[in-house]
């Protein structure tokens, strides 16, 4: 099938079409602009990402939202997890700041998940919506120079102590939320 992509991240559009290979991945259209992120959800992220691409395209498009949920901070940064530290920061910054607002929580208190939200929406308004979570904790340090976001801090609980950084994508794409997510979407399509 052939969908086009909703991301502008150059390091996720790679990872969803790595996880995507059976289906024909078309990038971004160059003629769309900024598509704002102000909904209160994930799902709802991806949809309008979907939507808006879907529009500008007229062919199906895939779009996601992943946010970092840090129990010891109620959840945060949650939807907000790409601005985290501002409207436009950097991952570096809302890394950083991730750490400082953790500084003082121990490490049996760490614990965290990545979720996903993955969204084809069709020119007819056909939607197809699937999740993917993986759990883990959120290391004091960051640790690897692989993936992108958060990345570097995430030690998933099936992951052996290492972040998610410190993987090679195919290791990291068997258990990440967004493989998760985006091979359950894949299934959806199949059938």
């Amino acid at each position: 099938m052939r969908l086009v992509m909703a991301s502008a991240n150059a390091h996720k559009a790679r990872e969803i079409a790595q996880i995507l290979a059976d289906h024909e991945i078309e990038p971004r259209p160059d003629s769309l602009g900024e598509i704002a992120e102000d909904q209160e959800t994930l799902e709802g992220n991806a949809r309008v990402k979907a939507a808006a691409v879907c529009a500008e395209a007229k062919n199906p498009a895939v779009a996601d939202d992943t946010g970092l949920e840090v129990d010891a901070l109620g959840g945060l940064p949650g939807v907000r997890s790409a601005r985290f530290a501002g409207d436009s920061a950097s991952d570096l910054e809302n890394l950083s700041k991730l750490l400082e607002d953790m500084q003082q929580v121990p490490s049996g208190q760490r614990t965290a998940r990545f979720r996903t939200v993955a969204v084809v929406i069709f020119p007819d308004g056909k939607e197809v919506v699937a999740h993917g979570v993986v759990e883990g904790s959120i290391a004091e340090k960051p640790r690897g120079t692989g993936g992108f976001g958060y990345d570097a801090v995430f030690v998933p609980d099936e992951a052996d102590g290492i972040t998610f950084a410190e993987m090679k994508a195919d290791q990291k794409n068997l258990i990440s939320h967004r493989g998760r997510a985006f091979r359950s979407l894949a299934q959806m399509l199949d059938q």
